[in-house]
């Protein structure tokens, strides 16, 4: 493959992050511009690895080698083009065109990786290995019984999620210094904001996931309101199913809440930053509200938020981004119809 000058290898980046995530695209150019860029290269590392997962042409074998083989690259310690050439052939058409595309040109990505300072490349490095790891322990088990419970499903949503949170943290505190006066706090709490996202996504998409053989619900959390997630049906209306799903819905907002927290412990004047974490939140919040007042939903179709909604939640959070307390009542009135779990703050954010 022809070396790309580092211009090149820019402009790449910001083109294929179009193609793999619309959301992405949409927050990443938000951000102040010295984190602009390392941010979206992570972004890219991350989805690199959820490929790795993802695609059902690899085998369990395969997908934790590869993993493995991914670290050592963004580590620097096995070229990049060997990595290419060990993946891209395996891919099958279950990973999109831009993905492909992606895997294909790692190379450009991994350059501008290898450009950044040791602190940025100690939390990507650190992020990619984890989240390797984990989820190719996870899709080992994979199975439609369900998570053991949930522990389980925090330790989930730690692997997929609550790491990146860890990692945007390392990224943010690097970049300010007032930011990091925070660091600790943030670092617990950033842990719960990815699981209140993680735990969005979960439940938004209990049906593709069951599609192709997976159910990251927690058992016991369903067991204990009578349902078996075994017998889980797209055509069933079964309440105690929603009952258990309101449960968890009511835990998702707990940690969403704990995103607030974070979001109003950033300095004001980083509206940017600000903004990258409230549209995440105001559409998880949305998306929570619609998964409750559908609860006997059966595709993911039918809880997806509109563009009007995308819009509406770009618009008021980014007019509030700096005001703390306009940010609470916000979260308060559009998540006052959701189910409130009695749980330890703790519990949240000491995952």
């Amino acid at each position: 493959m022809i070396s790309l000058s580092s211009n090149e290898d820019e402009k790449y980046q910001d083109f294929i992050l179009q193609g793999v995530s619309r959301t992405f695209a949409l927050t990443i150019p938000q951000l102040p511009e010295a984190l602009r860029r390392v941010i979206g290269n992570a972004y890219l590392l991350c989805r690199i690895t959820d490929t790795i997962e993802d695609d059902n042409a690899l085998d369990t074998m395969q997908t934790r080698q590869l993993s493995d083989m991914f670290s050592e690259v963004v580590c620097g310690n096995i070229p990049t083009q060997n990595f290419v050439d060990a993946l891209f052939p395996l891919l099958s058409d279950h990973t999109i065109p831009a993905e492909h595309d992606l895997i294909k040109n790692s190379s450009a990505i991994i350059r501008i990786t290898h450009s950044f300072n040791p602190t940025q490349r100690k939390a990507l490095e650190r992020c990619v290995r984890i989240m390797g790891r984990g989820m190719a322990d996870y899709q080992e088990t994979e199975t439609l019984e369900g998570l053991k419970d949930l522990p389980a499903m925090n330790q989930y949503c730690y692997y997929v999620a609550g790491v990146v949170g860890e990692m945007l943290t390392e990224l943010f505190c690097d970049y300010s210094s007032e930011i990091n006066q925070n660091k600790t706090t943030l670092m617990k709490l950033a842990v719960s904001f990815g699981q209140g996202l993680q735990m969005t996504n979960i439940l938004k998409d209990i049906w593709d996931d069951r599609k192709r053989g997976a159910c990251w619900l927690p058992q016991d959390i369903f067991l204990k309101n009578g349902f078996k997630l075994n017998d889980l049906h797209p055509d069933q209306k079964n309440l105690n199913f929603q009952a258990g799903l309101g449960e968890l819905i009511g835990v998702a907002k707990g940690h969403l809440q704990n995103a607030l927290t974070y979001t109003c412990m950033l300095p004001p004047q980083e509206k940017g930053i600000r903004k990258f974490c409230l549209w995440a939140l105001g559409m998880a919040v949305l998306t929570l509200n619609k998964i409750n007042q559908h609860r006997d939903f059966n595709e993911s179709t039918l809880v997806k938020i509109t563009r009007r909604s995308v819009k509406a939640t770009i618009i008021t959070t980014s007019l509030f981004a700096s005001n703390n307390w306009a940010l609470n009542v916000l979260f308060k009135t559009t998540s006052r119809n959701l189910p409130d779990i009695e749980r330890p703050k703790e519990s949240l954010v000491n995952l």
